[in-house]
């Protein structure tokens, strides 16, 4: 990569880096940490011309050490005034976020929408923030690899950064350890860089997070992120052939919704998706045979992600083409009738005990056999708690001196969604419920306020966007 020197007004930036792999929008992205300078405002000279957004670096014959000139004009520092009312503009940025009631956006830095929106979702989650922050900031442990160590690293940077900018930001070195960790993520088409699956990046993002933020060490919370994604499946296989059957148990970060004709609900997808066939050798017959999976959920998460599977590989095109149809989606999501029997008799109580609270709050009378019952309840769950390993998915850590308890109820609180007919083009954005229960779609480095009522809506039936990533919060009832 050559390094230039780049003159702005009276200031000067040397060793400044281009990467001739990606287009001059990049380069000025560059700029703008360095000076303020949108990169629409930039006009910088070579060859005698304007460098465009688009030009071939191949072509504008840059040398090492080469001296440019940038004009252009930073974005306006409001000063504030030595007496009279603070204007937001004159708080500093950190507080301006806060007043502004979201996070920045991402720059797109060619074809990263999928990126972006991924990481708009993930960033709403304040615990695994806080797991981010206690990360070391150098040295790692011996068993992880010097890629995953700095693709975490720069997830936490990037974190911290949006949370104290109102301004976009480009997400540079979080973009090149990715291509890094990941080089799938890196491939080019025609000299640019491709579109890539939204759901393979949230996917291989947490596995990497997961990798990097587990402590064996640490009885409290080994495994945080499993902690606040993973979903404990147990599975019963049979084959009806030979009448062989077992057990199976895995942990998965996301549930399938598998799209068909006769599903129209989220719920019936996801009743689908827990059903499957697979071939596989029979030791009883001595040869293949088909055996039917039918699983259910063992543990639940503090957050529930769900893929609508949207994408199927089209051997016509040689492409991943899209099942457009509409499916409906809840903003509460009840998951109890998915559970195992184990599961849901730890739900029972907690979920008695908010029925009666909500009800209450509606002016409505409680059940006097079940208000009654409270005590106990709360006792039988302190008692599974403490007897039963597995305990730990279906409550969460004490909280002055009272656990928090999963009840099977989940709360939307992020929709990725894809607008387009293939997994390799179209375009994704990420759309986020705030702590102050707003909603803020995230279109790259533009955040656009939406009413909660227009969030069920992105479902499909069209071109327009539909969900394909769906996240919900557990709804906890502490005792």
């Amino acid at each position: 990569m050559p390094t230039v020197s780049v003159k702005w007004q009276k200031e000067t930036f040397s060793a400044v880096e281009i990467d001739a792999s990606q287009p001059p929008y990049v380069f000025k992205c560059q700029l703008y940490d360095l000076t303020g300078v949108p990169p629409e405002r930039q006009k910088i000279m070579i060859k005698g011309g304007l460098l465009k957004d688009d030009a071939d670096w191949s072509t504008l014959g840059v040398k090492e050490g080469q001296k440019l000139m940038m004009m252009g004009t930073a974005d306006e520092i409001v000063k504030a005034p030595e007496k009279g009312p603070v204007f937001m503009e004159d708080l500093p940025e950190e507080e301006q976020v806060v007043a502004v009631g979201h996070s920045a956006g991402l720059f797109n830095l060619g074809n990263t929408c999928y990126m972006n929106s991924t990481v708009q979702c993930l960033h709403l989650v304040p615990e695994l923030k806080s797991a981010l922050i206690k990360y070391p900031h150098a040295g790692r442990s011996s068993d992880l690899d010097q890629s995953s160590h700095l693709l975490t690293v720069a997830t936490r940077d990037l974190f911290n950064e949006l949370d104290k900018s109102v301004k976009p930001v480009a997400p540079m070195q979080f973009w090149m350890v990715l291509r890094k960790k990941f080089p799938q993520f890196g491939q080019l088409h025609n000299g640019s860089f491709m579109q890539q699956d939204a759901e393979e990046c949230w996917t291989q993002l947490l596995y990497n997070l997961s990798q990097s933020l587990r402590s064996p060490s640490c009885s409290e919370n080994p495994d945080p992120v499993k902690a606040l994604f993973g979903i404990e499946l147990v599975s019963r296989v049979h084959c009806e052939e030979s009448g062989e059957e077992s057990s199976e148990t895995e942990s998965v970060y996301a549930l399938k919704c598998h799209i068909s004709q006769e599903v129209n609900h989220l719920h019936e997808g996801l009743k689908h998706g827990l059903k499957s066939e697979l071939e596989k050798a029979s030791p009883s017959l001595g040869r293949s045979a088909i055996y039917l999976k039918d699983s259910c959920i063992n543990g639940l998460p503090r957050y529930l992600t769900i893929q609508f599977v949207r994408f199927f590989w089209k051997r016509e095109s040689n492409q991943k083409a899209k099942i457009l149809r509409k499916v409906d989606y809840p903003v509460e999501l009840d998951v109890y009738d998915l559970c195992s029997n184990g599961l849901r008799k730890k739900l029972e109580a907690p979920r008695r005990i908010l029925r009666d609270e909500e009800g209450k709050k509606l002016g409505l009378k409680t059940n006097e056999k079940s208000s009654g019952s409270v005590d106990k309840d709360v006792k039988m769950i302190e008692a599974e708690g403490s007897s039963n390993a597995s305990g730990e998915s279906s409550k969460t850590t004490s909280q002055e001196d009272k656990e928090m308890h999963l009840t099977g109820i989940y709360d939307l609180v992020a929709v990725l969604t894809h607008k387009g007919r293939s997994a390799d083009s179209g375009h994704y954005v990420a759309w986020v419920k705030q702590e102050s229960g707003k909603w803020i779609q995230y279109d790259d480095d533009n955040p656009i306020p939406q009413r909660e009522e227009d969030i069920p809506k992105l479902s499909g039936g069209g071109d327009w966007h539909m969900a394909y990533i769906c996240m919900y919060k557990a709804r906890l009832l502490p005792m």
